[in-house]
């Protein structure tokens, strides 16, 4: 029964990232060229990118400033130009609920150091125009913005001089694009350096802070051609880091621009995490710029990874740049796209969800659908953990029985999470949010920070809950009810509980002693002993704090939509179609929420949700 939520919707919040380690074809030209480009056949375009790939292996001699056109696989060397006097700063505050400002999906070497990275635009939809500011300062232009491969912060020998043991190393490599200038470049930074900047670096306050970053350089970048948003499909950026000299390499269509710099923060021996996407042009002392991108739009994302090695690399709910973008993620993954190791993403102004690495959700009466994309119904009633990590992430929700008028049928009226050591929960009945034992009331016009980065901002009657390391829970609370996401800061990682299939397998399952069971299901095993293994302890219980526990039980007998009465069924049916819900598995999870919750309002969950992976069945 119900429905299983596999990838990202605008009203339910799934996986938006494949991770990608094995070798498939080239993308399609017609998915590569927007309609403001010249298309391309698939062989011309195969053999571009073959040779945007070859370049970048091609190295430069000598620092500076080159090009080179397609075929040809030599680097020209041309005159250099200014770089900004505005930097690209660190992501600082509270995490927003659009792309930036450490709100975003970043690849992480599996081991060792990254010695190169490439961000590419598997596709654009929708996307007619985007504008923005540039330093943060004046009107906004169009096709104002800037493509960024960020590093992580690492230990720099650079630091040396610093003041205390806090500061790091980071580097940009940006495409900026604007009405004035078109041009690459690296920015350089030490992260919390808290005294005088070294000879060449300028002095960038942050709070309490002092960071330093290299500007105003006369010869620093190599000038490129505009590109308008509309052809992102059409540019490569690839940042390189040595231990002699690091170097950024856009491509356009069929020219190649590189600017080949300095190591002044060592990156090459630190860089493990890497960061692409578009953004706003530079900031200022009063914050930083955003691409505000036309209604519609969206945008597939890939970032690539040479590390040494071949397995997929592993995924981060995290970012580095304070510039932003007005999209968010979702609403659905594209498929997986090579080559290399390489994280894949969708942004879109549909999407509505924070960065996430895997999701998965516990909605209605109740559906659940694991991270690995397997809808099941669970209808037991009592607390249970729905998720827990190897690095303390845990989830726990108390779910009561529709008895008397739907006993075979159980809702969310309580959820709880840990994040480090906060404890925060959700109670329906008084509605009410309690942090840490006390009750709290917040804002809806400003979120709650904690000591330990944990934030919590309300939305209407959505509450999201979000880790400093990215793990979430959003709590969308309904009159009778709770609909439960769940989102993960890294995949993979190891975790257990109801939302968690075996070794990935969207058909297996198993208890907290790892009995495993595998699809189709009988009853028994569903509700004993798998249901009996997942409840917790009452006093170990984080759903205490909404009152006390509820009396653990069962469905008799599995409860499907055909079992309905023949006009209830009529009705919910009508009212799910209407809704825009697609016959299958989805439908039938429409029709039972419409009858057990009793508000037409318990389809719009289900309207826009892609297909299940499996859905689970009772043999």
């Amino acid at each position: 029964l119900g429905m299983a939520l596999v990838l990202l919707a605008a009203t339910v919040l799934l996986p938006t990232v494949i991770l990608a380690a094995s070798k498939a074809k080239p993308q399609s030209a017609a998915a590569a060229v927007t309609k403001t480009e010249p298309m391309l056949s698939a062989e011309e375009f195969r053999k571009q990118e073959d040779w945007r790939n070859a370049i970048a292996l091609v190295p430069q001699l000598k620092k500076g400033c080159f090009n080179a056109k397609f075929p040809s696989e030599e680097w020209q060397e041309v005159q250099c130009v200014a770089t900004p006097d505005y930097p690209m700063p660190r992501r600082t505050g509270i995490l927003p609920e659009v792309v930036g400002n450490g709100d975003d999906v970043a690849a992480q070497a599996p081991s060792g150091f990254i010695s190169s990275a490439t961000g590419t635009f598997e596709s654009l939809s929708g996307v007619t125009s985007e504008s923005g500011t540039i330093g943060n300062a004046g009107p906004a232009v169009a096709n104002a913005y800037t493509l960024q491969m960020n590093t992580d912060f690492f230990v720099s020998t650079a630091c040396a001089g610093s003041s205390g043991t806090g500061c790091r190393g980071w580097e940009q490599f940006v495409f900026e694009n604007n009405n004035v200038s078109h041009r690459a470049y690296i920015q350089y930074w030490l992260i919390k350096y808290n005294t005088t900047c070294p000879a060449g670096w300028t002095q960038f306050p942050i709070g309490v802070d002092i960071d330093c970053v290299i500007l105003s350089n006369s010869s620093g970048a190599v000038n490129t051609t505009a590109v308008p948003v509309t052809n992102l499909s059409q540019v490569t950026l690839t940042g390189i880091t040595s231990a002699g000299s690091d170097s950024i390499i856009v491509t356009i269509g069929g020219t190649a621009f590189s600017r080949v710099g300095d190591n002044s923060v060592n990156a090459a021996a630190g860089w493990k995490v890497a960061e692409f996407n578009v953004f706003g042009d530079g900031a200022n002392s009063t914050g930083a710029s955003q691409a505000n991108f036309n209604s519609g739009a969206s945008i597939v994302t890939r970032t690539r990874i040479n590390y040494g090695g071949t397995a997929a690399p592993i995924c981060l709910a995290t970012g580095f740049t304070a510039e932003t973008n007005n999209l968010s993620f979702g609403p659905s993954a594209p498929a997986a796209s090579q080559p290399g190791p390489a994280i894949i993403f969708t942004e879109s102004g549909a999407g509505g969800s924070p960065s996430n690495c895997a999701a998965s959700t516990a909605v209605g009466d109740t559906h659940l659908t694991t991270l690995s994309g397997f809808l099941y119904d669970f209808q037991a009633s009592g607390d249970f953990e729905l998720l827990q990590t190897s690095a303390g992430f845990i989830v726990q929700n108390r779910q009561v029985s529709g008895a008397p008028n739907w006993p075979k049928a159980s809702v969310n009226s309580a959820i709880a999470t840990q994040m480090g050591k906060t404890r925060v929960a959700v109670c329906l009945k008084p509605q009410r949010l309690v942090v840490d034992g006390e009750r709290v009331r917040l804002s809806k016009r400003r979120a709650l920070v904690l000591g330990d980065g944990t934030q919590i901002t309300l939305r209407g009657n959505s509450y999201l809950i979000r880790s400093a390391s990215g793990d979430w829970v959003r709590a969308d609370v309904n009159p009778d009810y709770i609909d439960v996401k769940v989102g993960l800061g890294q995949w993979p990682i190891d975790v257990q509980g109801l939302l968690v299939n075996v070794k990935g397998d969207p058909n297996l399952i198993a208890t907290r002693d790892g009995k495993v069971l595998k699809n189709p299901f009988s009853f028994e095993e569903l509700y004993h002993p798998y249901a009996d293994s997942w409840r917790i302890n009452p006093s170990d219980s984080m759903l205490n704090v909404c009152g006390e526990g509820v009396e653990a039980g069962a469905p008799d007998k599995p409860f499907f939509a055909k079992d309905l009465d023949p006009e209830v069924a009529k009705r919910t049916h009508a009212i799910c179609a209407k809704a825009g819900v697609k016959e299958g598995p989805l439908l039938d999870a429409c029709m039972i929420d419409v009858a057990v919750i009793g508000r037409a309002t318990a389809a719009k969950i289900h309207a826009k949700t892609p297909a299940p992976i499996a859905v689970g069945e009772i043999r």
